[in-house]
């Protein structure tokens, strides 16, 4: 009888994803977990662990009898920023702020690790991507110098980890976590594999020692921010610097918060002296002129929870080609075709044969659907080349039907115009309490809301030798058409709207 062989089995490989680290037992285009493709990579056998029961650093308690003192935010001296944080940073907190190249990432957190140093509270700052001398001449311009501020160019984990042990601060700042690198792990600065184990020590460090850690993160292409998107779920707080390279405004959005809401926004101006934080910066997205101008409307947005007064504006010209043109600076472009075919529709505006430009004053966003109302407005009034009153402002969401739909705060933003000096509003039915001295006027559909624009005003004057109207049709269902189409669309300014509207002082929209 021939002898049995025992045959051992073969270790099955395993598999991980690049993008998030999610473990898989098979190779899949896509990964189950973040969804990404193309990132699923060989990664060895499957390990099998087995953790016995180990000594435990403090025994557990009820939860009301832990100490919560020690979470006490702190601020950065950058209200701001505070703002955002919900109150300032919390000792043992990591916070992500990512960013697109040149937006000032490294400028605002030089500015706030200067402001939070102090007897007590020491700051280290450490740099990958400069040198300690541009640092310098950096901090030099925005005024960041302090004695409890120290300054480190490091690109080793180990360097950096050794600066901590030796200044012990309360405030670090790493810039950025895509460029510092473990000896430990093979593969370049900013790889999957290095970006999770430089924040995985950096956050072990942050919670043992009680040390809020700002980490400067870079973002791709698409805006998204670069490396595993397990570092986002890693860290405690995630922030979204944005802004155009070229206007002033910069907005800080929270993206995910452990200690506060996530709804808060912070505005700050980017000037050369350093960046600066706004606390009410309405007067940028306003367009300051003595007389009213065809083709503008204000709209009371929502960034958060803060009210923000912004222009919108419109322009029409006849086009020079078959197909207009449809161009937006600031604008969604699927939004503004949907309003400008609602506005076509049911407001009988005739715009197949214009070319089309709507944008935004002061390089805003506007993304909200309670601007639909105001660039309606817009559109209309530089069709028939009529402008609007400076103190009116258009609050609400416009419908495929041409309905004008309540959207939320609507007593916050109210008060907000109110409080700039603004008398009038166009807001959806059932606004809720309005803002004594301020005369509100409901409107139920895009064709009420257009009435509040005067009469139309002819372009130019017929000549004399123009051919008659053309005879009314004999059919009955061509002759109401006829007459529907012969009706204004937008009739005269009603007298109970126009009473006592005065225009404002400019000066007053600061």
């Amino acid at each position: 009888m021939a002898a049995r062989t025992k045959t051992t089995a073969k270790a099955r490989p395993s598999y991980r994803c690049t993008e998030c680290g999610a473990h898989l037992l098979k190779w899949v285009g896509r990964c189950s977990e973040c969804n990404a493709w193309g990132t699923v990579e060989e990664h060895g056998a499957v390990p099998i662990r087995t953790t016995a029961a180990g000594p435990v650093s403090a025994p557990a308690k009820p939860i009301g009898q832990v100490d919560g003192q020690v979470a006490t935010a702190r601020s950065t001296g950058v209200p701001e920023l505070d703002r955002v944080l919900g109150g300032g940073l919390v000792p043992g907190a990591v916070v992500l702020l990512a960013g697109e190249p040149g937006v000032g990432k490294s400028t605002l957190l030089l500015d706030v690790a200067a402001k939070a140093a102090s007897d007590r509270h020491r700051t280290l700052y450490v740099t990958g991507e400069e040198s300690a001398g541009q640092v310098r001449l950096r901090a030099d311009r925005i005024n960041a110098l302090s004695d409890h501020l120290y300054l480190a160019a490091e690109q080793d984990l180990g360097a950096v980890l050794g600066h901590v042990e030796a200044v012990n601060p309360s405030l670090l700042v790493m810039d950025s976590v895509q460029t510092v690198a473990s000896a430990e792990l093979d593969g370049a600065p900013g790889g999957p594999a290095q970006v999770r184990e430089v924040a995985g020590a950096l956050i072990r460090a942050s919670k043992e020692r009680g040390m809020a850690t700002l980490l400067v993160g870079h973002v791709t292409k698409d805006g998204q921010i670069a490396g595993p998107r397990l570092l986002e779920h890693l860290v405690d707080v995630v922030l979204s610097f944005e802004g155009d390279r070229h206007a002033r405004l910069r907005l800080i959005r929270g993206v995910k918060n452990r200690y506060g809401a996530t709804d808060e926004v912070g505005c700050f101006e980017l000037h050369d002296e350093g960046i600066v934080g706004l606390a009410d910066p309405s007067g940028l997205f306003l367009t300051r002129r003595d007389k009213a101008v065809p083709g503008t409307c204000l709209t009371v947005t929502l960034e958060g929870k803060r009210p923000l007064v912004a222009e919108v504006q419109a322009l029409m010209v006849d086009s020079q080609i078959p197909s207009p043109r449809r161009t937006t600076s600031g604008l969604e472009s699927p939004r503004i075709a949907m309003i400008l075919a609602v506005v076509e529709r049911h407001g009988g505006v005739k715009l197949g044969k214009q070319d089309i430009y709507t944008a935004t004053v002061g390089g805003v966003k506007l993304t909200e659907p309670s601007a639909d109302l105001a660039i309606a407005l817009a559109v209309a009034s530089s069709s028939t080349d009529t402008p609007l009153p400076n103190n009116l402002v258009a609050i609400g969401e416009v419908g495929l039907a041409g309905e004008v739909r309540r959207v939320t705060g609507v007593q916050r933003r109210l008060a907000e115009a109110h409080r700039l000096g603004f008398t009038h509003a166009l807001v959806p039915p059932d606004p809720g309490k309005v803002p004594a001295g301020m005369k509100v006027v409901e409107v139920a559909d895009i064709g009420e809301a257009l009435r509040a624009i005067p009469g139309r005003r002819p372009r130019s004057k017929p000549r004399a030798d123009a051919a008659p109207p053309a005879r009314t049709p004999a059919d009955p269902g061509a002759q109401a058409l006829a007459r529907a189409r012969a009706q204004a669309p937008v009739p005269a300014f009603p007298e109970e709207l126009m009473a006592g509207w005065e225009p404002v002082d400019s000066d007053e929209l600061g």
